[in-house]
C-alpha cells in the first residue's frame, strides 16, 4: 500500500481531530461547533475559507503551483446521528441522543488531511474545492448548498466524495459506474377513521384493521406493478395507532421508505401508493391522506470520474484491493443532487470491525484516515497535474 508519506507523519493528528469530533457530534444544520473546527483548521493552513454555505455548510478554495483553468471538487459530510452510542470508548460520544454511528467524523477528518496536505505542497495545476456538507442523513444538506449557489460561487469541473464501509475488507476500494446508490422517498400515511370502545367494533371504522389491509396491498406495487427485472424496496417501518386495550383508536398512522434506481420506478410506485390509498379509503368509508417527499436521488457514477478513482486507489491501495464490479447499493446519499450538477464519482473504503453503519455499535477504524486522506489527494494531483492546464 502507498499511502501518501507526509500524510501518515500527520496520522496521530488526524485520528486526535477526528475523535474530538466524534465526542462532540452534531445533528444535520446544527453542525455549528464541527464546521468551526473545519473552517479554523483551513484557514491556518493557508485555505481560502468560506463559512455558512446551504447553513452550516464550509467551502476551502485551494490553488496549486500553477493557476491552471480545471477546478477539481472534493466532499465530506459532517452530520452525526440522532441515536445514543454503546460503545464505551475514551471518546465516545458526550452528547446524549446524538452519535457518529455513520462515520461522517471520519469522512470530515480525512477531506481535512487532504486539505492539509494539498495546501503544504500545492503539486497541482489549477485549484481545489474542499466542501464540507450539513445535513446528509436525510435533511437535504447537499440541495442546501446548491439552493446557496454552491458550484455558482464555487465552480467545478468535476467531484468526488466517499464513505467508510465496515463491510469491506480493510483499505479495500469500491468504485463502478452508472447508478451505484438508490433514490429514496419516505412517506407518512394517515388514516382518519372513527373510534368506538374495543367491544363494540361495528360503531367504529376501525384504522388498526385498515392500516393492515393497506399495509399489505402495498406489498403488491412491487411483486405486481414493478418490472421483475428493476430494484425496488417498499418498506413499512413504522406503524402507530392506539393507546389502550379496550380503545378502537380513531387515527392510525404508516410510515415508511421507497428505495429504487429508476426515477420512472418511483414515480409508479408513488402513483399506485396514492391510488391503492384512495381505493381502500373508498372501500372502508374513511379519508386517508398520503405525504410521500422524494429525499434522495438517484445517485450515478459518470463512467470517466469512476475509472480515474480506480486507477488512483490502484497506486493507493494496491490492485488487489481495488472492486469495479461490486453491486449497487440499496441505501442512500445525498451527494447524487451534486453528482447531477458536476460530474464526477463516488466510492467506498473498507475499514477493520464487523458492525454495521447506524448501529449503535458502530467503530470507526481510524486506521483509513491516511488512506482516505491520500486518495483524495492524489485525485487531484492526478486530475490536475503540473504542466497541464
Amino acid at each position: 500500500m502507498a499511502t501518501i508519506d507526509r500524510i501518515e507523519s500527520f496520522a496521530d493528528e488526524l485520528t486526535a481531530i477526528r475523535r474530538d469530533i466524534h465526542a462532540h457530534p452534531e445533528i444535520g444544520f446544527e453542525e455549528h461547533r464541527t464546521s468551526g473546527i473545519v473552517a479554523d483548521k483551513l484557514a491556518a493552513w493557508g485555505v481560502e475559507v468560506h463559512r455558512g454555505v446551504g447553513g452550516t455548510g464550509v467551502v476551502g478554495v485551494l490553488k496549486g503551483k500553477s493557476d491552471g483553468t480545471r477546478r477539481i471538487g472534493l466532499r465530506a459530510d459532517m452530520d452525526a446521528l440522532p441515536m445514543d452510542e454503546n460503545t464505551n470508548l475514551p471518546w465516545r460520544s458526550t452528547v446524549p441522543g446524538r452519535f457518529h454511528g455513520c462515520g461522517h467524523d471520519g469522512h470530515t477528518t480525512m477531506l481535512l488531511g487532504a486539505a492539509r496536505y494539498l495546501a503544504e505542497t500545492r503539486d497541482f495545476a489549477g485549484t481545489a474545492v474542499f466542501i464540507f456538507q450539513p445535513a446528509e442523513e436525510g435533511l437535504g444538506g447537499a440541495r442546501a448548498m446548491l439552493a446557496d449557489g454552491l458550484f455558482e460561487r464555487f465552480p467545478c469541473d468535476e467531484i468526488y466524495g466517499l464513505h467508510n464501509s465496515p463491510d469491506l475488507e480493510p483499505n479495500q476500494v469500491t468504485i463502478f459506474p452508472g447508478p451505484s446508490m438508490a433514490g429514496a422517498d419516505f412517506f407518512d400515511i394517515t388514516i382518519h377513521g372513527y373510534g368506538s370502545h374495543g367491544a363494540m367494533p361495528d360503531r367504529a371504522k376501525d384504522p388498526v384493521v385498515i392500516a393492515i389491509a393497506l399495509g399489505q396491498a402495498l406489498q403488491t406495487i412491487v411483486s405486481r406493478n414493478v418490472n421483475p427485472l428493476q430494484s425496488v424496496v417498499l418498506s413499512i417501518t413504522q406503524i402507530h395507532a392506539g393507546s389502550a386495550y379496550n380503545v378502537i383508536p380513531g387515527e392510525a398512522r404508516l410510515a415508511g421508505t421507497v428505495r429504487a434506481f429508476s426515477d420512472d420506478v418511483r414515480k409508479l410506485v408513488r402513483e399506485r401508493m396514492r391510488a391503492i390509498a384512495a381505493g381502500i379509503a373508498a372501500a372502508f368509508d374513511v379519508e386517508i391522506e398520503v405525504d410521500i417527499r422524494d429525499l434522495f436521488s438517484v445517485l450515478v457514477n459518470h463512467e470517466e470520474h469512476a475509472d480515474a478513482v480506480a486507477a488512483v486507489a490502484r497506486e493507493v491501495v494496491g490492485a488487489d484491493k481495488v472492486s469495479t464490479a461490486t453491486l449497487p447499493k440499496m441505501g442512500s446519499e445525498d451527494f447524487a443532487d451534486m453528482l447531477q450538477a458536476v460530474p464526477g464519482a463516488y466510492f467506498w473504503i473498507g475499514h477493520e470491525g464487523k458492525v454495521p453503519l447506524h448501529n449503535p455499535g458502530y467503530v470507526l477504524d481510524d486506521g483509513i484516515l491516511p488512506v482516505g486522506a491520500s486518495l483524495y489527494s492524489r485525485i487531484v494531483e492526478t486530475r490536475l497535474p503540473l504542466g497541464k492546464s
